[in-house]
């Protein structure tokens, strides 16, 4: 057998899945908002389509509208409970319903995030038998955003193993100096929330109990490390915009119409 017939049958399969809720809290109705032409979940869609490892894509539906809207532009989509408890819930609950290795869980407000950023993901888990998850996160370079309870932080060990989520600054400088946030490799670095989970892991991680770290911190990531789990954590170089407000969405509509 060459070397390319192998590596193709040792390959993990996945598929990314985008939870989409109507009701979002900052930005009403958000993935349907359509000043550039297409829905912001079309955006996010196409954007999923560009990585080149996952075999799929399918969006978590929880209401009619966002249904129709995705079927709209031809999109693939499936209804889940609208009372799930969160976005990892709804992932899970089409995990079921699939047969593959890897679930990429893709946020549905990232219309920017590059598909090479997706694919790095993937190829961790593909790369790496033993960890159950894996995630990206994106260097830090100023102090605002460090200080920011918003972006959260992360670090990792030399094999890449994530050590400790916070919305604190991580590490913590005991004495500054702005030479930090210049540091190569960077000394600081920001979470980015696209994750990718071997699917049985996913199948349990909601019977798994909420753990004191995730609590405090209300970050449902360190219910998994502090369970003993291992979530890798791949570099990229800059951090994709989320829309969270109607700033953020202005400026993404901005963008559009500039490139």
């Amino acid at each position: 057998m060459s070397e390319s017939a192998a590596n193709s049958r040792n390959r993990c399969t996945s598929q990314i899945v985008i939870p989409a809720r109507l009701a979002s809290t900052r930005l009403p109705r958000k993935l349907l908002l359509r000043e550039t032409g297409k829905s912001l979940i079309q955006h996010t869609y196409e954007a999923a389509l560009r990585a080149k490892r996952p075999e799929g894509v399918c969006v978590a539906a929880d209401h009619d509208e966002i249904r129709r809207e995705v079927e709209q532009f031809g999109g693939n989509v499936k209804m889940t409970d609208p009372n799930a408890a969160s976005g990892t819930d709804r992932v899970a609950e089409l995990a079921e319903r699939m047969d593959c290795d890897i679930i990429v869980n893709m946020q549905g407000d990232e219309p920017e995030l590059a598909g090479e950023a997706v694919d790095l993901a993937v190829s961790l888990l593909e790369e790496n038998p033993d960890a159950v998850m894996a995630t990206l996160a994106a260097p830090i370079r100023s102090r605002e955003q460090l200080n920011d309870p918003a972006c959260v932080k992360v670090v990792f060990d030399h094999a890449g193993r994530a050590m400790y989520f916070s919305r604190s600054p991580i590490p913590h400088p005991r004495q500054w100096d702005d030479g930090l946030l210049d540091a190569d490799p960077a000394a600081f670095y920001q979470h980015i929330g696209l994750y990718a989970y071997r699917r049985e892991f996913l199948l349990k991680l909601s019977q798994i109990p909420q753990s004191s770290l995730e609590k405090i911190e209300s970050l449902e990531q360190l219910r998994v490390i502090q369970g003993g789990h291992a979530i890798l954590v791949g570099v990229i170089e800059h951090a994709a915009v989320g829309i969270d407000t109607a700033e953020d969405y202005g400026a993404f509509v901005q963008r559009c119409a500039a490139g």
